[in-house]
């Protein structure tokens, strides 16, 4: 069954279309580069280029919402969608499968943090791109909670991904992309946090040191001022 096609034209959609997912692809790139994942950064999506996906979004292309939404209103179902989710390990739907032994229940599979994290980048670029000028930084996680009755994760992942879109509503894109790369695709602790300050403050008290150092070396080796050592006084007798 052929969807419908919008007036514009396959001209008018293919170009528009192109721009979308192209812009969605750089903030995605950019979100990416600054928590550290610039491998994943670069190749995010380019499954979207595909004739199977890119023919989709001529023929229902929106503007304001993805193309793989109307085809399935019209269909039934989205095969762009479908190829999509199937190539694209930062949707959490690439990894639900069967419980397994004898439990045929789909379920979602632990994903790796650093699919998780792109997943996040992902979630904030596509609010941008169809929100536009009425995006803020919670709108990511109100679309989360809006949608969280179709959503089977796994729990740590669900964890993982509400913890960085609640940081993102309550601080911001800046402190928590500086968050999300140092704690979450870095690993590091609290503890290497505390290491870093103890260093620092050491780092501080040797300043001081030398500078006493300096200090004691200009008046002979005393630290009383005004006190003139043997040495000089041996000379003024002289």
């Amino acid at each position: 069954m052929k969807g419908k096609r919008l007036p514009h034209g396959k001209v008018y959609n293919g170009w528009h279309h192109f721009l979308t997912i192209t812009h969605h692809k750089l903030l995605v790139m950019h979100f990416c580069f600054q928590v550290g994942l610039y491998r994943q950064g670069l190749l995010h999506d380019l499954s979207k280029y595909s004739p199977t996906e890119f023919r989709t979004g001529i023929r229902y292309y929106q503007g304001f919402k993805s193309p793989n939404s109307a085809e399935r209103d019209e269909v039934g179902y989205s095969a762009a969608w479908l190829h999509h989710k199937g190539r694209n390990k930062h949707h959490f739907e690439y990894w639900i499968d069967i419980r397994g032994k004898g439990d045929p229940t789909l379920v979602g599979m632990p994903m790796p943090k650093r699919y998780v994290v792109e997943m996040f980048c992902d979630r904030i670029a596509a609010c941008k791109v169809y929100l536009k000028d009425s995006y803020t930084d919670s709108s990511p996680l109100e679309y989360y909670e809006k949608n969280i009755h179709m959503v089977t994760m796994h729990p740590d992942t669900r964890a993982l991904l509400v913890r960085m879109l609640a940081m993102l509503a309550e601080k911001g894109e800046k402190k928590t992309f500086c968050t999300v790369k140092n704690t979450i695709v870095r690993g590091k602790s609290g503890r290497t946090e505390r290491h870093r300050l103890r260093m620092t403050a050491q780092k501080q008290r040797g300043k001081g040191q030398k500078k006493e150092e300096k200090r004691r070396y200009r008046t002979g080796g005393f630290s009383i001022k005004g006190q003139v050592p043997s040495g000089r006084r041996k000379e003024r007798r002289q």
